[in-house]
């Protein structure tokens, strides 16, 4: 990895992108333009912030998040690949994969026409990757930071046989409090209720958030809406590449056993995740390219 002066000086943007190394190591890249704040690390390609110009901001971050080399962080956009949640028959391996821990290499930057900001990074397998999954991939991110944003995920099957993947971008959303918001979107559809031992039900109108909630729906391509009165805001969330959407609070009783989470933590922050998860399991040959999208911001 590159480190900051050099990071600057081949991809920096004055005024708009620059690259600052935290007290523990971390190096992030903030951006600042006319529309947004935003901050991304290159850890795990993990997104942190962003907030529109006159705006609280969208994302959501623990207090208690640990900003430490090859640790996660709690909240924002973590990239959960190449398994979401638990390694199906390997318990040992780390929950979500091993890409949100992982360093990404800066692949390029710049300003769109519009005056909205991007960065591009990328990241391959290794000999560590190889020991968890032994497949070759290359993974390239696109944040686009204007007055909504984009995160784009291209995966790439780079080796010479059929490689099969579930993930997710695990979006979380800063609320005013997750016992008043509905999220909408999601009427009829199907989904495993994690909480009540994967049981299949049936979405009766709108989500509201009055437990513990662990779900996820299924033949899901629609816009979903977070109304939240409180703020007073409604975010809309738009995606591509995916058909299953993962809605999650962990509820008072985990939140407060959560090591990186504060006690009441639950309550401004809810999980509307774009996903390839369960019967959404991508299966990529050689040389192919699935494409997973998620695009938010305040709706009108």
């Amino acid at each position: 990895m590159k480190n900051t002066r050099a990071l600057n000086s081949c991809y920096g943007i004055p005024g708009r992108l620059v690259f600052k190394q935290g007290d523990v190591g971390l190096v992030s890249a903030e951006i600042t333009n006319g529309f947004a704040t935003g901050r991304i690390y290159l850890q795990g390609g993990h997104v942190t912030h962003f907030q529109p110009r006159g705006h609280k901001p969208l994302l959501w971050v623990s207090d208690r998040s640990m900003y430490e080399p090859g640790k996660a962080i709690r909240g924002g956009i973590p990239i959960c690949w190449p398994w979401f949640g638990d390694h199906p028959s390997d318990s040992k391996k780390p929950a979500h994969g091993f890409v949100r821990t992982s360093p990404w290499e800066v692949l390029g930057s710049g300003e769109t026409e519009y005056q909205e900001t991007f960065i591009r990074l990328g990241l391959s397998e290794n000999r560590n990757s190889l020991v968890i999954w032994p497949h070759s991939f290359s993974l390239e991110l696109m944040a686009l930071f204007g007055k909504r944003f984009s995160l784009s995920l291209f995966i790439t099957n780079s080796g010479e046989r059929s490689f099969t993947f579930t993930g997710a971008l695990h979006s979380y959303f800063y609320v005013a409090d997750s016992g008043r918001i509905r999220i909408f979107g999601l009427e009829g559809k199907e989904y495993f209720d994690k909480v009540d031992g994967l049981r299949r039900k049936k979405q009766e109108g709108p989500v509201v958030m009055d437990k513990e909630t662990d779900r996820i729906y299924l033949k899901t391509s629609e816009e979903c809406l977070i109304e939240d009165p409180l703020m007073p805001r409604t975010l809309s969330i738009h995606k591509k590449g995916s058909n299953t959407t993962v809605v999650w609070n962990p509820g008072a009783e985990k939140s407060g056993k959560m090591p990186d989470m504060e006690q009441n933590g639950y309550r401004s922050m809810v999980c509307v995740e774009t996903a390839n998860a369960a019967d959404d399991a991508i299966t990529l040959a050689p040389g192919e390219t699935h494409l997973i999208a998620a695009d938010f911001g305040i709706a009108p």
